[in-house]
């Protein structure tokens, strides 16, 4: 009987993946911002950026999973990575919060997950973390774990993400970053829409500076949708005082920033605060029952603190005058990620026969075309 489940999971899980591949926002003419992309317009163009995904897909109840951040490859606890946090609404769980917040800087993966799963996203970064070779004698480590409600559509109760999950995303990171309803996107909602997994990237020109900045969300929140400033969720007559959503606007937003420029966990924590305008920018609201985080951190190697004390450490950091073109960047690819998630979503039945239907793209591109945002052919 076990060899028969195993089948029908991987079937079902490999025509489920096969959907996820579908036309991102820029494929259809969308240009968020000023700013161009990197290379894969994903997170990781930030170099040494990797992203993993376990998603869980099984019967008519369980959706949800976990998704995994590396700043770089390596021992993250013997050579941190600064860090800054932005709390936009804190209804939510980020554990290891506010040690990030005192010390400024992170230790472990970053991993996302759903809301009563926290504690194995935590276990699984911190059995990861320890086994690590060179880490046999830590007795303290610092797992930074966020977290959205995808009770809607997953049987959230059962706590069905383990440990062993958490580690199986981490140690599968990579460069390529599937978006839509996988890992800790598989059941959430966003805009009374299929949310999930997005990201994007931008990279300044070389007279700002040639960096890089890459988001990743996991999108479970509501709003007044709006796509490179056309009101769509008006158009649509979806939108939090419409009949549909009255009483479902709540949710979260968690906002992953990664840069290769050289900042400290203070100017971090300022990059951070410039993705909740991203998120404001697609119609976000921070309702009353939203948890709406940033976490921001830079993959340079000159700013990494090293875990044995030298007394003194000399870095360069950027000053305090060019982090503009880095807060504008931020912006437009925090705005686009989210609808990127969008995008890819794909209707989803989940528990008690809930249905969240995708983004309707018929409807939606010719409203686009409408305003101009698309050119007509």
């Amino acid at each position: 009987m076990k060899k028969i489940f195993t089948c029908f999971f991987i079937l079902f899980t490999v025509q489920f993946a096969g959907a996820q591949h579908k036309k991102r926002a820029r494929d259809y003419g969308l240009h968020f911002g000023v700013i161009s992309p990197g290379k894969l317009n994903t997170i990781t163009d930030v170099a040494g950026v990797k992203v993993g995904h376990v998603t869980l897909i099984k019967g008519d109840s369980i959706r949800t999973g976990v998704t995994a951040i590396l700043p770089y490859d390596g021992n993250i606890f013997q050579n941190k990575v600064p860090a800054g946090i932005f709390v936009g609404n804190g209804f939510g769980k980020l554990a290891g919060s506010t040690q990030v917040i005192e010390l400024g800087n992170i230790e472990t993966p970053i991993v996302l997950t759903n809301t009563l799963n926290v504690a194995a996203g935590m276990e699984g970064a911190i059995r990861y973390t320890l086994g690590q070779k060179g880490n046999e004698k830590i007795q303290s480590v610092n797992a930074l774990v966020g977290e959205t409600n995808d009770g809607f559509l997953n049987d959230i109760r059962g706590t069905h993400v383990t440990k062993d999950d958490v580690i199986t995303a981490i140690k599968n990171a990579g460069t390529s970053v599937e978006e839509g309803a996988v890992g800790a996107g598989t059941g959430t909602v966003c805009f009374g829409y299929k949310g999930g997994i997005g990201t994007a990237s931008r990279l300044l020109p070389k007279s700002l500076g040639g960096y890089t900045v890459g988001v990743l969300v996991q999108t479970n929140f509501g709003g007044v949708l709006q796509i490179d400033g056309v009101p769509v969720g008006k158009e649509l007559g979806k939108f939090e005082f419409s009949n549909q959503l009255m009483n479902n606007v709540d949710g979260s937003c968690m906002m992953i920033v990664a840069t290769d420029a050289p900042l400290d966990s203070r100017n971090l924590q300022r990059l951070a605060k410039r993705a909740f305008m991203g998120l404001a920018k697609t119609g976000g609201i921070a309702s009353n029952g939203s948890g709406d985080y940033v976490i921001a951190f830079s993959t340079a190697a000159s700013v990494r603190v090293p875990n044995q004390s030298k007394q003194l450490q000399q870095v360069q950091l950027l000053q305090n005058e060019d982090t503009s073109p880095l807060f504008l960047a931020t912006i437009e690819a925090t705005e686009e990620a989210i609808i990127n998630s969008l995008f890819a979503g794909v209707t989803i039945v989940g528990k008690s026969g809930h249905k969240v239907e995708a983004l309707p793209l018929d409807k939606v591109i010719p409203i686009l075309k409408k305003y101009n945002a698309i050119k007509s052919e």
